[in-house]
């Protein structure tokens, strides 16, 4: 047996469309029809670009770093970095181990004076950071292995006005003892190729360069700075951090990429959840516009109920009635605001260009954002969870109506007739 007789549905369609002398009524029912959709919608969009953010910055995050860096506490570095990279990459869940070296330095060119972070690598390690690998071409490798040359950020070189081919001068903070005292370190390379990432801090600030070139700028003879582990896995690290820290002695630090941007992680995690709770908001301001325009509904159709009841119909036939009436808003506001949602997070580039196209203004500053692209990714739970409140939401505000009408006296209402 179906909960709702073919008569109470009939008669729910009926006072959902309301007559001139109720239209005011409409007019409130309509706009709670609109703000479920809007608050539906704005919470699918929301909550799917700040998922799209997340993926995509770490993502880029984890693809330039390693998911587990091992430090030495000697401030020389590490040096038996070989032996150690061959006896971790045999751990289980560890795909590849790269030696580098790190330092800071003040690229200068053209005039230009701009600090950065430099990355010795050896060029076979560079497929191991997948998002710089996909950005260079066989000419850029080529170049970078056999001519010793450096990569650089696109924003970079155009800050410093350098294309491929062209030179650059590395200062660096560790100085040389000289007769005349302890001078900065100053060698100039030829600058092999750019990249562009899609992540602005590493497009404008950071310069790769070959291992042993880096060796000879920071001094680090025969030593590493760190070792960076790619694991099969990055959500499941901390069970291979643990394999990793058992395998190097007590004079090595070892952090997964969870514990270096653990600040940066939790704030994402609490913006998520502030900004849920927030639009949520919208939902429940339009189930309380909900309950006030079914009971004026209600009170409306204090004579048509009246009848009813005389007729044989019980008071709970009374309550599936309103109670279908009410929630039929929200269910059409929920499914069109859920359509309106993915529509918009499925052409989400589109609308970026074509908003910026006409207003002329950059909504999404990767100098800002750190991604130069607005990204979306629907989580299908997340938007289930939100279907399922908005309904939730919108079957609760119209129960209490519902409820007065069932309690309706047809003496009562005939009487003041």
């Amino acid at each position: 047996m179906r909960f709702f007789s073919p008569v109470e549905r009939l008669l729910a369609m009926r006072y959902m469309r309301s007559r001139r002398s109720e239209g005011f009524i409409s007019v409130i029912a309509w706009f709670s029809l609109a703000g479920i959709t809007l608050g539906v919608a704005t919470l699918i969009i929301v909550m799917s670009v700040m998922n799209g953010f997340r993926a995509e910055l770490i993502g880029r995050i984890l693809g330039l770093n390693g998911h587990i860096g091992v430090y030495s506490t000697d401030t020389r570095g590490i040096a038996n970095f070989d032996q150690m990279s061959v006896d971790i990459v045999e751990l289980p869940g560890v795909i590849a181990v790269t030696p580098q070296i790190e330092g800071q330095a003040m690229v200068s060119a053209s005039n230009v004076n701009i600090g950065a972070v430099i990355r010795g690598v050896r060029w076979s390690d560079l497929a191991a950071r997948r998002p710089l690998w996909n950005a260079l071409d066989e000419e850029t490798i080529a170049r970078f292995r056999d001519e010793g040359g450096v990569l650089i950020g696109k924003t970079l070189a155009l800050k410093l006005g350098v294309r491929p081919g062209d030179t650059l001068a590395l200062t660096g903070t560790k100085g040389e003892a000289t007769a005349f005292g302890t001078l900065p370190t100053r060698r100039k390379y030829r600058v092999a190729g750019t990249y562009d990432v899609g992540m602005h801090e590493y497009d404008s600030a950071f310069v790769f360069m070959p291992f042993s070139a880096a060796a000879k700028q920071f001094g680090m003879k025969d030593r590493a700075s760190a070792l960076e582990i790619y694991t099969a896995d990055p959500q499941t690290i901390s069970a291979t951090r643990e394999l990793v820290a058992g395998v190097v002695s007590d004079q090595y630090r070892v952090f997964d990429w969870l514990q270096r941007n653990r600040t940066f992680i939790n704030a994402l995690r609490v913006e998520r959840n502030v900004m849920f709770l927030i639009l949520t908001l919208i939902i429940l301001v339009a189930a309380f516009n909900i309950i006030s325009s079914m009971i004026m509904l209600v009170r409306s159709k204090n004579a048509d109920i009246a009848v009813l009841r005389t007729m044989g119909a019980s008071g709970a036939t009374v309550m599936r009635i309103f109670l279908m009436t009410g929630a039929s808003i929200g269910l059409v506001g929920t499914l069109t605001g859920t359509v309106i949602g993915l529509l918009f997070c499925w052409k989400i580039g589109s609308i970026q260009g074509f908003v910026e196209s006409v207003s002329g203004a950059e909504l999404f500053a990767a100098e800002i954002y750190f991604l130069s692209t607005l990204p979306a990714k629907v989580d299908a739970a997340e938007v289930g969870l939100v279907i399922g409140m908005a309904l939730f939401l919108s079957f609760l505000a119209s129960l209490y109506p519902a409820w007065r009408a069932s309690r309706i006296e047809p003496a009562e209402v005939l009487r003041n007739e």
